[in-house]
């Protein structure tokens, strides 16, 4: 029964972490599914690493001092051949980006720009650990913003009054503290190893394939295809066998339990349509979207997912309209309507939130890339999204407002963004303390929600 957790993300099964946890694993994996259940939340957050160009996502083309920047890189006003889309007289969409234009239209999509990390580093490694552990220049904190914001929400309280609460802590005393920490179905990335920004003392989970995610307990019951899964056949009738003589709250919550794991089971994967007319691009981050569109649809109680996207470092041959950075974009672009239109209603209660950790010089370099630069955009869709708008105070790009002479300056600090998501949307009760040394001021929020 030794089994430790790294043996999940080798073998993508359930099972085999449950296995390696104590009893009260389960009895969390309920009580926060019976939450979640509740609240129907969801942050799903998409990590652009690299550093993208922020410039050229979403072009500031009403400024002559972009174009002058920009010779060869640039996105040409509207209007012309391979032009931005025009969002509101100044600010554009790259035309790779066009799958989104309606969400922006139909008040959807929000977009932060001159946005990022007040702490100077061009080092990826560096400003990546920052961005997901929220404390930029404070290598002392290891654990992530997400983590954290799932410690903050775990209580399920939703709709006690303050009075109540102080009888509902004495519910905790009594054994329920431990169920109120959280499980791994409340945080989901999906990738093959776990990011900074999951990591904490809140279970959470890496699932590389979801396809071989799933527990069966023999031939009798699928059996079969949990070999073809690569999933331990046994496992579900080694996981009973352990609980076996619990008694009390944990037996109770295990035999509960299980049935979640079945709805697991239910939501089969290999299975899974999307909804009619909707097509995920092909490769890596197409797939990881749909399969969290097919965890939000199937009710496991998820909070938070996450999802990475390469191929941002455009240190040459950039491009502008088209070219190598236009064909990333375009499967953001792509991945992030489908994903829109895949969940449906249930966009209701999501928002989707794009970052990177930092953006690119305002002038692009001799090979025809941008270099290392400071500020970038976020994206942030989804139904409390009060969309159609781009936030934050623009800088402008004359050499004189420029960071350091050469980049896009920040006015919109990432964990005021962060912060905005964490305690309205996904209402986190506890928020003091998810952003180190950055206390929580709503009159910083950028205003992305209704």
């Amino acid at each position: 029964m030794a089994i430790e957790r790294r043996m999940f993300l080798k073998q993508g099964g359930l099972a085999l972490l449950s296995l390696g946890l104590p009893p009260g694993f389960l009895a969390r994996t309920l009580f926060a599914e019976s939450r979640a259940a509740r609240t129907g939340r969801t942050l799903i957050c998409i990590f652009q690493r690299g550093a993208v160009d922020g410039l050229a996502m979403v072009p500031p083309f009403g400024e002559d001092a972009y174009f002058a920047a920009r010779r060869t890189t640039s996105i040409p006003r509207p209007g012309a051949a391979g032009g931005a889309i025009d969002l509101d007289g100044f600010f554009g969409l790259h035309p790779a980006l066009d799958p989104l234009a309606p969400l922006y239209e139909d008040g959807e999509l929000a977009i932060v720009h001159a946005c990022g990390s007040p702490h100077p580093t061009r080092s990826h490694f560096e400003a990546q650990d920052y961005l997901e552990t929220a404390a930029p220049g404070d290598r002392r904190v290891r654990d992530g913003w997400l983590n954290r914001a799932l410690s903050a929400t775990s209580c399920a309280c939703d709709g006690r009054t303050l009075a109540d609460r102080a009888a509902h802590a004495a519910d905790h005393a009594a054994g329920q503290a431990a169920l109120a920490e959280g499980s791994p179905l409340r945080g989901i990335a999906v990738g093959g190893d776990l990011p900074l920004a999951m990591r904490g003392p809140v279970p959470t989970l890496a699932i590389p394939d979801l396809e071989r995610f799933g527990i069966d307990a023999g031939a009798g019951r699928g059996g079969a295809r949990a070999r073809e899964r690569g999933v331990d056949p046994g496992a579900e009738a080694a996981l009973a066998e352990l609980y076996r003589g619990e008694e009390g709250l944990i037996a109770g919550a295990a035999d509960e339990s299980f049935d979640a794991i079945e709805r697991l089971r239910r939501a089969d994967p290999l299975r899974y349509a999307p909804a009619a007319g909707v097509e995920y691009p092909a490769g890596p981050f197409g797939r990881s979207l749909r399969q969290i569109a097919q965890l939000v649809k199937a009710d496991v109680g998820l909070e938070v997912a996450f999802a990475d996207v390469g191929g941002w470092d455009t240190h040459q041959a950039q491009g502008g309209s088209g070219g190598q950075l236009a064909l990333r974009l375009a499967q953001l672009g792509q991945g992030l309507r489908a994903l829109h239109d895949d969940l449906g209603d249930r966009m209701a209660d999501v928002v989707v939130l794009t970052m990177s950790e930092f953006g690119r010089t305002v002038g692009e370099n001799g090979t025809g890339g941008t270099d290392h630069g400071h500020g970038t955009c976020m994206l942030a869709l989804g139904g409390p999204v009060r969309g159609g708008r781009v936030l934050g105070a623009w800088p402008g790009l004359d050499r004189d407002a420029l960071h350091e002479g050469r980049d896009l300056a920040i006015t919109t600090d990432f964990r005021d963004v962060f912060a905005e998501i964490v305690v309205r949307h996904l209402r986190a009760e506890r928020p003091d303390g998810i952003f180190p040394g950055h206390p929580i001021d709503p009159a910083r929020f950028p205003a992305l929600l209704a």
